[in-house]
């Protein structure tokens, strides 16, 4: 943990937003080459000082497709030496196929994500929209292991990638990840309102997620699905068990920020609105000073049931989700199910 009004736990970094996949849901509607005002090598390496003098627990290069970037190596190195805490999240393409993953380890890398978004290779080569991204990907996360580097999946929650959940659960027990990581879905980017679950078909998500915590080999987290550690914590309760532990209470722009491939520095790259530039500002000082920043890390400053919500403090729900429905990024989070204790009737348990 650390105090999240000094520095974010987690920074995620947009190295590029060039990519050879076009992913139905792409949060950075990501291109084939690199955007011509991206930042340079002489910036990149900059700016990696600067994150690190700003210290995150973890600083996450992602993109676009990070592996694009000719000096992707130069920035891992100067981040780890730097005693940086370096994840990297990668296309799954022959680009990455023909890294040596051992070298990508000597280089400081320590963890590695990658996305899986279909328990099939049809369902998913059709959301990543290129042949064999699929059979890519499990080679991938098995030449990740094999060089010792902790392997995470990514999978996105949506109404149409639902009904795959069992098969989901079955595929992760065999890959056996030290992190399955469940996205649920922001409308951003390529991602449209048109396809996220229902508040009621999540919640049946969180008790199964939960019911599966003793007997899965890894652990299961969530990316902006802040409301599971509302559902781990009910849970708990009901039962009588110790209150669930590392349950870190980020949400967008508290504990999260964002580093765009133009550098931009936003709450998350989920809720792009822009606090400022590292070409022009200060890092550290927007994260810390920015209105934008220190209203979002401010509990008491959500509106709705959030804002009333015994566990808005753990939980909060997703700005970035928020934003994205209803263009309040501290309205109420548009796919939680419970109803605070403020907002009962008296009737009510």
């Amino acid at each position: 943990m650390c105090d999240f009004n000094e520095r974010p736990f987690i920074l995620f970094w947009e190295v590029t937003r060039a990519c050879a996949l076009a992913c139905r849901h792409c949060r950075a509607i990501a291109q084939p080459k690199a955007h011509p005002l991206e930042l340079n090598h002489e910036e990149a390496m900059e700016l990696t000082d600067k994150i690190a003098a700003l210290a995150p627990p973890m600083l996450v290069l992602t993109g676009g497709d990070p592996m694009m970037r000719r000096d992707i190596f130069d920035i891992i190195r100067r981040a780890s030496e730097a005693g940086l805490r370096v994840a990297l999240s990668p296309a799954a393409t022959p680009r990455l196929l023909n890294t040596d993953f051992h070298k990508l380890r000597e280089a400081g890398v320590v963890s590695l994500s990658l996305s899986l978004d279909g328990a099939t290779r049809e369902s998913h080569d059709a959301f990543r929209r290129v042949p064999h991204t699929f059979e890519h990907t499990l080679k991938a996360a098995q030449m990740a292991k094999e060089a010792g580097i902790q392997l995470q999946i990514n999978t996105t929650v949506a109404h149409s990638t639902l009904p795959e959940m069992p098969a989901f659960i079955e595929l992760m027990k065999q890959i056996a990840p030290d992190v399955w990581s469940v996205f649920l879905l922001v409308p951003t980017g390529r991602a449209t309102a048109e396809d996220l679950p229902t508040a009621e078909e999540l919640e049946e998500l969180w008790q199964k997620l939960i019911s599966l915590r003793g007997e899965l080999p890894f652990a299961i987290k969530t990316t902006e699905g802040h409301h599971y550690r509302r559902a781990l914590m009910q849970a708990a309760r009901q039962s009588g068990a110790p209150a669930p532990r590392h349950l870190i209470p980020t949400r967008d722009g508290k504990g999260v920020a964002f580093i765009s491939h133009i550098g931009e520095i936003q709450p998350s790259g989920f809720l792009p609105i822009t606090a400022g530039n590292v070409r022009t500002d200060d890092l550290a000082t927007v994260y810390r000073t920015h209105p934008l920043f220190t209203r979002l890390r401010d509990d008491d400053a959500l509106g709705g049931k959030c804002g009333v919500c015994e566990y808005r403090r753990i939980c909060g729900g997703s700005r970035a989700r928020a934003f994205g429905t209803c263009g309040d990024m501290f309205g109420p989070e548009p796919l939680c199910h419970y109803i605070p204790a403020a907002l009962r009737g008296p009737a009510q348990p």
